[in-house]
């Protein structure tokens, strides 16, 4: 499989190079809204938008800074843009889902800060991508922070139900939980030829 083909760059951003378990970007939400699947999910599809809208139009301000020679605002435009998605993305849950919105808390303004939309900005434009292949890294890379969040959210809700020594109680099973699932999915290094 080519490495510049639709297929491996979806694989590679969803599997291979996880945004969370491999690259260890966006951890801040995937310890903070874990901890119910519904919650999870809810969080990694809003999550999701915000990289595929973020995506887009970073790939556009990309072409007009490079037209114009002014490469060196791309991370303050990349900034700009993805604050205005998040502020997107929160408007419409507060609108249509109030109760998703309030479960959320504080970690949907937090998607903002969030270091795996910024990389993802970041990795296509010094990846040089083309609209297509940026969306696809766009819809991989959400897939992936989804598949990460929700088997965090999984494990941890099975948890729930089993007796934990006190010593490993509350963050730190958290911890070694995300811990045991970047060593599984270190497996597939090497696959993706190197980030």
């Amino acid at each position: 499989m080519a490495a510049d083909s639709l297929t491996f760059i979806f694989l590679n951003a969803l599997v291979i190079n996880n945004f969370v378990l491999a690259l260890f970007l966006g951890i801040c939400p995937f310890l903070g809204v874990s901890a119910k699947l519904t919650t999870a999910f809810s969080m990694g599809l809003a999550t999701t938008l915000v990289m595929i809208i973020s995506s887009l139009c970073a790939w556009f301000i990309n072409q007009v800074l490079v037209m114009f020679d002014l490469e060196f605002l791309r991370l303050i435009a990349y900034i700009a843009v993805i604050a205005s998605a998040v502020q997107l993305v929160e408007m419409s849950m507060k609108k249509f889902s109030p109760a998703l919105f309030r479960a959320l808390g504080i970690f949907l303004p937090l998607i903002t800060t969030n270091c795996a939309i910024l990389g993802l900005a970041l990795f296509q434009t010094f990846r040089d991508y083309n609209l297509a292949q940026s969306l696809v890294f766009s819809l991989g890379a959400g897939g992936g922070f989804i598949l990460a969040i929700v088997l965090m959210a999984g494990l941890r809700e099975k948890l729930e139900l089993a007796e934990v020594p006190s010593i490993a109680e509350g963050a730190a099973m958290t911890l070694m939980l995300g811990g045991i699932l970047s060593l599984i999915f270190m497996g597939f290094a090497g696959m993706g030829g190197g980030g």
